[in-house]
């Protein structure tokens, strides 16, 4: 069967109450008939609200480190999301299990990214606050477009999924496999092989990606809030992107066409899987799926 990975964000699957159920919207349907096509499936997805109120409500000296958290988001997420698609299989008459994984991710300890601290986390602080956090804590702070004070912390890429094997055994046994949430929880090898956690986050579209080349897929699913990419987003020559070459895709990317903290990062995990792979990668909205499928809606990007 062809393996499908399908990555969601975290603004995906939360409510305006991160502690509420969750709320897939349209994705446990469009995931569940994407099943019933006959794809292996594995899902991906972020975790950026729910750590960021966990890191608002634990802010001593005794509170969780960036790992700790990412793999608490992981299985909370996990659980919710693993709960949902299983009521939308057994809704459709479809018997597949759905399991979650804990993945670790490995990424370089010595990456630059560990010395210029970039990816914002976390709750708004006044000046007085970050200072005295920085002092107290180590950690490096950014202003915020006005609205306060933010911690920035490394966010390196990806190297190596370890659970790459059970989950690839998972998919083989026919379960529907849940994994790399949040991009995975963040961690270093040592020289004698040994993994420990380090204080990173993972971009999860290029966690999904690298899980979907490990994996062989034969197409990587990258959901976003629109049907498709927009050129000129906001701008006065907004219009869809519909089809684009990898080459193309990077050069917008150089070009500064695709927001870093938005789409530049889904189209550059969808640029490298399918250049890599020469497979499909589709970026749409999770009720445009099936349309993006028989290729009448969603961003397709192929070699």
């Amino acid at each position: 069967m062809p393996i499908a990975v399908a990555a969601l964000g975290g603004n995906a699957i939360v409510g305006r109450d991160p502690g509420a159920p969750v709320d897939l919207r349209h994705a446990p349907t469009a995931l569940a008939r994407l099943v019933a096509l006959g794809w292996d499936l594995v899902i991906t997805h972020g975790n950026g609200p729910q750590v960021g109120q966990r890191l608002n409500e634990t802010q001593g000296n005794n509170a969780p480190t960036l790992d700790v958290l990412d793999a608490e988001t992981e299985g909370t997420l996990g659980y919710r999301l693993q709960q949902a698609l299983g009521n939308a299989l057994r809704e459709a008459h479809l018997p597949r299990s759905v399991a979650s994984v804990l993945t670790q991710v490995v990424v370089d300890a010595r990456d630059p990214a560990f010395g210029k601290p970039s990816k914002p986390v976390g709750p708004f602080y006044s000046r007085e606050q970050a200072e005295a956090l920085a002092r107290e804590r180590g950690f490096a702070f950014v202003e915020d477009s006005g609205r306060g004070h933010r911690r920035v912390v490394a966010s390196p890429p990806p190297l190596e999924i370890v659970e790459v094997r059970a989950i690839r055994a998972l998919l083989e046994a026919g379960v529907v496999v849940i994994a790399a949430g949040g991009g995975g929880i963040p961690v270093a090898r040592e020289a004698d092989g040994r993994l420990r956690g380090v204080e990173a986050v993972i971009d999860k579209d290029r966690a999904s990606g690298l899980l979907a080349r490990l994996l062989a897929a034969d197409l990587l699913i990258i959901f976003t809030s629109v049907p498709e990419v927009l050129f000129d987003f906001r701008g006065p020559e907004q219009r869809p992107l519909r089809r684009l070459s990898v080459g193309e895709a990077r050069t917008l990317l150089a070009t500064g066409q695709f927001a870093a903290g938005s789409m530049g990062p889904k189209v550059e995990a969808a640029a490298a899987f399918s250049g890599t792979t020469g497979r499909p990668t589709i970026i749409t909205s999770a009720d445009r799926l099936l349309d993006a499928l028989v290729g009448t809606s969603g961003t397709v990007i192929r070699p």
